[in-house]
This record gives structure tokens, C-alpha cells and sequence, in this order.
């Protein structure tokens, strides 16, 4: 089965699991209140983060430098700022995951270390040369 397809199936399957268990040892209005406290505590921290790598991409841009990590670093905050937004504790979990610097940088490491390509490739291409012959055909246009 597709891992995407998975994902979006379980997600949500897992997002009510915790918020019923949750839910039931600390009480309904308190997990509410829970989830409304993570998403603006979250949503602050992914400003002032983004803001950050805003400031490092335009220092690498300044240093005639492809600011490539930082402008991944900048989808990873907005896809964790939206996780965030999403109503859920493991949801908020991995969005925390995403904003700290630290796991990020591990995570989006692991990330790209699996559609690296592989150096060592043998390319798939033929070389050859080519001469261009005119004929009279060629002319009468």
C-alpha cells in the first residue's frame, strides 16, 4: 500500500485514539484547552523560526551562496506550523519535531539522504557526432 495513502488513513484514526484517551484522564475542557495552547505556543515559535531562516538564507544570498538548506528548512517550518494548526497531539508532536533546529536537522537529513541519487550511476545516453547536410529541397523554402 502507498505510504501516503497509509498516512492519511491513519493519522486521523490516531489523532482520535489520543484525544479519547487523553481526553479521559485529564478531562474534556482541559485536553481542549491543551490543544488551543499547543497551536499558539506552536505558531509563535514557527514565526520567530522562520524568521531566523529568513535571516540565514539572506546571510548565505549576501555570501554569493545557494541558500538550498534554508530554503528547506523554510517548507519543513510551514509544514510544521500546519501540522500545529491541526486539531491533535501526535500531530503537534511531530510539528514541535519539525520547528526545534536540532530535530529538524535530523530529521530532514534522513530525509534527503533517501532520494539522494547515486554518484556512481552509469548514465543512460550515447555520445555521437551529427553533421548537418543541406540539401536543394532545403533551399526552395
Amino acid at each position: 500500500m502507498n505510504p501516503i495513502l497509509l498516512t492519511i488513513i491513519l493519522a486521523p484514526v490516531i489523532e482520535i485514539y489520543l484525544l479519547i484517551k487523553i481526553g479521559s484522564q485529564i478531562g474534556a475542557i482541559t485536553t481542549i484547552l491543551l490543544i488551543f495552547t499547543t497551536a499558539i505556543i506552536g505558531i509563535y515559535y514557527a514565526k520567530y523560526e522562520g524568521l531566523n531562516t529568513l535571516k540565514s538564507g539572506f546571510a548565505q544570498l549576501s555570501k554569493n551562496e545557494t541558500p538550498a538548506y534554508e530554503v528547506i528548512s523554510g517548507a519543513a517550518i510551514a509544514f510544521a506550523a500546519l501540522l500545529l494548526i491541526i486539531p491533535g497531539f501526535a500531530t503537534d508532536l511531530f510539528g514541535f519535531l519539525l520547528i526545534f533546529p536540532l530535530s529538524r536537522k535530523i530529521i530532514l537529513s534522513k530525509f534527503s539522504n533517501k532520494f539522494k541519487t547515486k554518484k556512481n550511476k552509469k548514465n543512460n545516453f550515447i555520445e555521437g557526432d551529427f553533421e548537418d547536410i543541406e540539401d536543394d529541397n532545403d533551399k526552395k523554402i
